[in-house]
This record gives C-alpha cells, sequence and structure tokens, in this order.
C-alpha cells in the first residue's frame, strides 16, 4: 500500500483528465458526430433523439446504483473498470450501423460515465477535503471542457482527412485509452478516510429545497437539447463540417474555467442569484445558436453552452447541500435524479418537436430556452425564500 502523502493538485489534475474522458469524450462526443451518423445512417432527429435518451437512461440507472454502500472500499476499482468500460464502448459504436446497438452501447456508457463520476468524486473530493485544497474542485470540473475542447479538435483532423463518421467513435476510443492508462498511473489509492459514516437523516422537505430540486432538473430538459443537437443545427444550417468542429471546440474551452469564473460570481452576489443568471445567459444562447444565421448565431449559441452548464450543474449541487446540510448525500441523489430525469425527457421531446416541423430544431431549442427561464426563475425564488 502507497502511504506516501498525495499531492491535491495530482489528484485534481487526474480528476481533470478523467471527467474528460468519461464526460467531454464518454457522453457529449456523440454531438459532433451525430450530423455525419444522421447523414450516412438516414436517422430520423426522432431516432437522434432516441439514442441520446439511451445514455441519458444510463446515467440515471448508474448514479442509482453507485450510490448504495455496496461500493464501499472498491472505489478506485470502480472507477477504473468504468473508465475502462468508457473506452470500448465508444470503440463499439464505430463498429456497428444497428440502431438496437446503439441503445444498448449508450445506454451502457450511460451508466459508466455515472460510476466515473460519483467514485472519482468520492476520491478526489475527500483528498482535497483533508489537504483544504476545496478550491482545486474547479480544476477537476474543467475536465468535461478539456474532452469536448479535445474531441472538436480531433474531428477537425477528421474531417480534414475525409474520414467517415466511424472514425470519430473509434479515435475517441484511443483518445479514452490514453486517458485511461493516464488516471489509473495518477490515482493510485481510494478515498481519504472519512469523517462520518453515520446514516443521514430525512430530507428537511421546505419550499427552498423543493424549488430547487425542482428548477434543477427543468434546468436537465433545457441544456440537453442543445448539447445534443448544436452541431446537428449548424449541419441544418449549412455550415461546413470543419466549423461544426469549430463550435463544438468554443464550447469545450468555454467550459474549461466555467466553474472557477462562476464561483467567483457566486462569493460576490449569492449561490441562487448566479444560479439564476447563469441560466438566462445560457437561455440567450440556446435562442442564438437558431435565431441568429452562421456563424455568429452558432459561435454564441456554443460558447455560451460551454460557459455555462458545467458551472450551474455545480451550482445546484452546492444549492442543494446548503438547504440540506445534515443530509448532502441524500441531497445529491434526489437533485441527480430531477436532473437526470430532465436531461432523459429532453432529447425525446426535442426529436419529437423536430419531426413535427420539417426536421428543423429551431421549436425544440426555443422551447429550451423558455424552460431555461424558468428554471432561473425558481431558483431565484428559493434564494429569496431561504433568505427569510
Amino acid at each position: 500500500m502507497n502511504t506516501t502523502s498525495p499531492s491535491p493538485l495530482r489528484f485534481a489534475f487526474a480528476g481533470m483528465i478523467a471527467m474528460a474522458v468519461a464526460m467531454g469524450i464518454g457522453r457529449f462526443v456523440y454531438t459532433p458526430i451525430l450530423p455525419g451518423m444522421m447523414e450516412a445512417l438516414h436517422l430520423s432527429p426522432g431516432d437522434a433523439g432516441l439514442i441520446a435518451s439511451a445514455n441519458y437512461l444510463g446515467y440515471l440507472f448508474g448514479a442509482f446504483a453507485a450510490a448504495g454502500g455496496w461500493a464501499h472500499g472498491r472505489e478506485r476499482a470502480l472507477m477504473l473498470g468504468a473508465l475502462g468500460a468508457s473506452a470500448v464502448l465508444a470503440g463499439l459504436m464505430g463498429l456497428t450501423d444497428a440502431i438496437w446497438v446503439f441503445l444498448v452501447v449508450r445506454f451502457l456508457a450511460g451508466v459508466a460515465s455515472a460510476f466515473v463520476i460519483v467514485f472519482l468524486a468520492s476520491i478526489v473530493f475527500s483528498h482535497l477535503a483533508v489537504t483544504g485544497r476545496n478550491g482545486l474542485q474547479a480544476l477537476h470540473f474543467g475536465g468535461v471542457g478539456l474532452g469536448i475542447a479535445a474531441s472538436s479538435l480531433m474531428m477537425a483532423i477528421l474531417v480534414s482527412a475525409h474520414a467517415g463518421w466511424q472514425a470519430g467513435w473509434l479515435w475517441s476510443a484511443a483518445l479514452s485509452a490514453a486517458g485511461f492508462a493516464v488516471v489509473a498511473l495518477m490515482i493510485d489509492r481510494g478515498p481519504a478516510a472519512s469523517v462520518s459514516s453515520a446514516r443521514e437523516p430525512a430530507l428537511p422537505w421546505n419550499a427552498p429545497l423543493i424549488k430547487v430540486i425542482v428548477g434543477y432538473g427543468l434546468f436537465g430538459f433545457g441544456y440537453i437539447i442543445t448539447a445534443t443537437f448544436l452541431v446537428a443545427i449548424v449541419r441544418q444550417g449549412g455550415g461546413s463540417r470543419l466549423f461544426e468542429a469549430m463550435v463544438w471546440m468554443v464550447t469545450g474551452i468555454a467550459g474549461v474555467p466555467s466553474v472557477w469564473l462562476w464561483q467567483k460570481v457566486a462569493q460576490r452576489s449569492g449561490l441562487y442569484v448566479a444560479y439564476a443568471v447563469a441560466c438566462l445567459v445560457e437561455a440567450a444562447g440556446v435562442t442564438a445558436s437558431v435565431a441568429m444565421s452562421a456563424p455568429l448565431g452558432p459561435l454564441l449559441g456554443g460558447f455560451f453552452l460551454g460557459f455555462t452548464f458545467i458551472a450551474i450543474t455545480a451550482l445546484g449541487l452546492q444549492a442543494g447541500r446548503v438547504l440540506a446540510p445534515q443530509a448532502p448525500r441524500r441531497a445529491f441523489a434526489l437533485m441527480t435524479t430531477a436532473f437526470g430525469l430532465g436531461q432523459l425527457i429532453g432529447p425525446l421531446v426535442a426529436g419529437a418537436l423536430a419531426e413535427r416541423a420539417g426536421g428543423s430544431f429551431f421549436v425544440p431549442s426555443i422551447a429550451a430556452a423558455v424552460v431555461l427561464v424558468v428554471s432561473s426563475a425558481i431558483v431565484w425564488s428559493a434564494g429569496r425564500h431561504a433568505r427569510r
């Protein structure tokens, strides 16, 4: 057993790389690859939404499964196993053209990403906490944007080489495998000793907590439509494949510092206000992606998406913990459930609305923007209620 004192910076960087693999690539590489799949396989928007939702259903299932006590003492092995599975499953996507296989593989990839997120956080955050370096969590979350940026650069290179959509999945698997090897070397132990393993009390049901949970679920619905279909929207607008990769790269680059920046906003204006403003900014980007012509509209949509969605995810979970300080794990589980349901339903609704509109994502995107505004108002109201 390694008994040397671990470096919190090393754990934060390892968390960043693992998040890049599990989320930035494992979950979101579907977005830049999707237009090529739709074109080559004649997938309808409904088909595309169904495949996306299979992934989010897997995430929801995985989050529930990972929440149990059965994993205690096995966090590192489970996290690395799920991270390796994410690489393998990405490769499998490039070896088939059957929709039912896509559904199964993306469901399993969702389970894997949830396992990585839950067990990785228990390892990384515990080591940051015992060293008093909780601020490095922003570096950990920045991995989502890093993975999106890396996968967009990969797609730009593949597009220049006139590669097909299958190559996108196969090279995603190769990138993920490289990330897995680095993480396995850098994270050499499980979580730091837990301060308390006592059973948490029931959640303190009150109006602010209920509002935050509802608002967080609506955010899951609102963000995921653009996060899933942004590059397909660019393709519909006549943008080149290189421009598609550029828009997704802007999304990733904007995401890397976003948690750190919005935490600064939260320190000045308060957690609930920061969440509400970030939702409004994202709603503006979602609207711009379909209401403004290229190149400005999609670039603004990508930038505002990346600049907000990772940070809003973190801010929402923080709000839940603040409102349930004695039961943070229960709050996390319920918030994750609400969020998971929102992002599960979003692509299904978007695909159905797009098919009714002749394949256009204008209506679903505007619906997503409206839902984000509602989420902003609900959480802002929760903050006002909580301060009384």
